[in-house]
């Protein structure tokens, strides 16, 4: 079972680990107030659905930390305020938002209280959140596993393993099952541009577990596909519409059309709370654009002329057709998907 910590709280503050910094050095980002953390989620300190909901919890923690001494209608008025910067940090990781208004349902229903007990009972939501979230990806990982064959050579993209939630992970969490369960798997992992999650954490995490695997340039993943040498391919979800249609990392959406022509079982892993009930399909998913520097530039370092202009959105979508199945804490769901997913609403956890 992994070890890799990504975040704790004690003493008051939230630390996470700086996945900025990845492999070159392990370092912890210290929260003191919410603002800490919206800067850690908007920063990516932090990523990973997953782990950006739990962080946006213990952001509302610390922002009752931090106005407790205020009296009861200031507290309440700045942990509206407090809970709205937070719901904002990023616009298409719907587990931020799911966090956001769990912590804000414990606040509502304790306003009768002192401030003081409303902080522990937010406290107490938001361990259950960690908690809960850790569960979450070992039963993943289990449901997971079952889809995965011996010797299987299995392609990932972006992270979603330990990194990306509060431990062990959802796709990469499915991986390190085969993996510990005795399977002889090999993992292909894309670097995953612009920000190279791929090349710099998920490949870190496999080093780290020992599991045999390779670094790939995206660029290299449809040849590998087309010539057999991918047996599946196992990516995470930011978001999931009511209809299958799910938001991923960009890039996920050009494997699936690979992944399609070539016959590759193609795997979405994510929790329950990935998906977005409220919304009909894809079209209605908000897609995050980001800086143009984390195209122009590499640490710091200009790759692209200046005056060039970017377009950098930080996700795209990936129609249900062409998804095998979506791997869930509750169980795999396969189309129709619509009608599978809502059944999994009221679908208690196995």
């Amino acid at each position: 079972m992994s070890m890799i910590k990504t975040m704790e709280f004690r003493d008051g503050k939230l630390f996470l680990l700086d996945q900025r910094k990845i492999p070159i050095e392990t370092e912890f980002f210290e929260c003191m107030t919410f603002e800490d953390v919206d800067f850690a989620i908007k920063d990516m300190v932090v990523r990973g659905a997953p782990a950006i909901g739990a962080a946006a919890a213990y952001g509302v923690v610390l922002a009752a930390g931090q106005f407790m001494g205020c009296d009861k209608l200031e507290f309440l008025k700045r942990m509206n305020e407090a809970c709205d910067v937070l719901y904002a940090s990023r616009p298409t990781a719907v587990n931020l938002m799911w966090a956001v208004k769990r912590m804000r349902r414990v606040f509502d229903d304790n306003l009768s209280l002192e401030t003081r007990q409303i902080y522990e009972k937010l406290k107490e939501e938001a361990d259950e959140i960690f908690k809960e979230d850790f569960a979450t990806n070992k039963k993943i990982a289990e449901y997971g596993n079952t889809v995965v064959p011996q010797k299987a050579c299995i392609l990932t993209h972006c992270n979603t393993g330990a990194l990306a939630a509060t431990g062990y992970g959802t796709a990469l969490g499915i991986v390190r099952e085969a993996f510990y369960s005795g399977k002889d798997i090999f993992v292909y992992a894309d670097e995953t541009r612009p920000r190279l999650q791929g090349a710099r954490l998920t490949a870190w995490e496999l080093v780290q577990e020992g599991i045999p695997s390779k670094l790939i340039a995206d660029s290299a993943s449809a040849t590998l596909i087309r010539d057999k040498k991918i047996d599946l391919i196992l990516v995470g979800a930011d978001r999931i519409a009511s209809n299958g249609d799910t938001a991923n990392k960009i890039g996920t959406f050009m494997l699936s059309v690979v992944a399609k022509v070539y016959g590759v079982p193609f795997y979405i892993a994510a929790p329950t709370s990935t998906i977005d009930f409220d919304i009909d399909t894809g079209k209605d998913i908000k897609i995050e654009e980001r800086s143009a520097e984390e195209i122009t530039h590499i640490s710091g370092v200009r790759i692209a002329p200046e005056g060039i202009e970017v377009y950098n959105p930080a996700f795209d979508v990936t129609p249900a057709e062409n998804i095998t199945a979506i791997i869930t804490e509750k169980g795999i769901v396969t189309e129709p998907y619509r009608e599978s997913i809502l059944k999994l609403k009221d679908r208690p956890k196995n």
